[in-house]
């Protein structure tokens, strides 16, 4: 990912960043959460916008879009620039594309300092306990899958996350295409039956696989609708498919093995170690992927503790922030009552006094 040069969207004439405020950013490839944080832990102002995605529409674009975000979220702070940039972005999926889009938010001008993590960081950060030291592992099923680990010592473990060339297997959009796939095989005989067959085209209003294929290829129905059905293939794994109950266990396969390898390369397969589950498809709480992933995991990592963050990420990337700004306890109390999260205990900082984690990580490790 190349970083495109553009002139950096100045702050305003005047503006002065408040000392220890965090400007947090989770940019998803379907939407975009902005948050200012003053250094008291208080959220001055947020705005959503749509997805980050500089693959398909350039990095200066995509980070134009944001920037139309966090004008928003600034205007309703009432600043216009914030000592540190704390983002968590999609598509930041290896270690030299984090440093080349911090360079490009730095040009920006939207911190006086700023740093790119890939946005499975901040799942992870927003699902660590209270007071817990930056230590542990979550794996992100949304659009893609993605998992990362990470040490107080700033140790991680990472995958590339860039789909098939790297290994990959499920997130909502690879299930949607493996439904269709056994859909269609399913209607013309070459695949054994399925009830997706009528149920994917149904889902859009048709009555075949063949009126689904042909709508899709032709532009009538955008192949961007696919991720619409994923919901539908976990209907009909819970109503007893054996096709769709068995891309269910896959997924479920997939996820621990991920969380396995990870726990594995950080030293903590064999230690109590918090396992993380975020993301769209993972914390919609469908019944059979959570059990069956529980139950692998109990086989596989018998001291790993897994819990499904519903927090927002965005939470997440304002915690990376304040761990750099160097808060207090009672700021990070503050930021996790504003997004619903119990109190903090008086004692002790959230991050244990750990400066933010994965600076010193090594890129290797990904």
């Amino acid at each position: 990912m190349g970083v495109n040069t553009h002139p950096a969207a100045a702050p305003a004439a005047g503006a002065v960043a408040a000392r220890g405020t965090v400007l947090a950013v989770d940019a998803g490839n379907s939407k975009t959460d902005v948050a200012v944080v003053g250094p008291d832990g208080a959220v001055l102002g947020t705005a959503r916008g749509g997805g980050f995605q500089p693959p398909r529409t350039g990095l200066t674009a995509a980070l134009d879009a944001l920037g139309e975000t966090v004008g928003r979220a600034f205007s309703r702070a009432g600043t216009a620039q914030a000592g540190h940039v704390s983002a968590c972005l999609a598509n930041a999926d290896l270690p030299v594309e984090e440093a080349e889009l911090a360079d490009a938010v730095r040009e920006r001008g939207w911190g006086r300092t700023a740093q790119v993590r890939n946005d499975t960081f901040a799942v992870l950060r927003a699902g660590l306990p209270q007071g817990a030291e930056p230590r542990g592992v979550a794996v992100v099923c949304g659009a893609g899958i993605n998992c990362v680990g990470m040490l107080p010592d700033g140790r991680t473990a990472r995958f590339p996350a860039i789909g098939r060339i790297s290994g990959d297997w499920g997130g909502g959009q690879g299930l949607a295409e493996e439904a269709l796939w056994h859909a269609a095989r399913a209607e013309d005989g070459r695949g054994e039956p399925t009830a997706l067959a009528l149920a994917l085209p149904g889902h859009f209003g048709l009555p075949s696989m063949y009126a689904l294929i042909e709508a899709l290829h032709l532009g009538r129905i955008p192949m961007a609708r696919t991720h619409e059905l994923t919901p539908v293939l976990f209907a009909a794994g819970a109503d007893g498919d054996p096709v769709a109950r068995a891309l269910v266990r896959r997924l479920a396969e997939e996820v621990v093995t991920m969380a396995a390898v990870a726990l594995r390369r950080l030293g903590l397969l064999d230690e109590t170690a918090p396992v993380l589950l975020g993301g769209g498809v993972l914390a919609a709480g469908h019944p059979e992927l959570n059990e069956r992933i529980r139950a692998l995991l109990a086989d596989r990592a018998p001291k790993a503790v897994v819990d499904v963050v519903t927090a927002p990420p965005v939470l997440g990337a304002a915690l990376l922030g304040l761990d750099r700004t160097g808060a207090s306890a009672e700021a990070y109390a503050r930021l996790r009552a504003h997004y619903g999260g119990p109190p903090m205990p008086s004692s002790g900082s959230d991050a244990s006094d750990a400066s933010d984690a994965s600076d010193s990580a090594d890129p290797s490790d990904g």
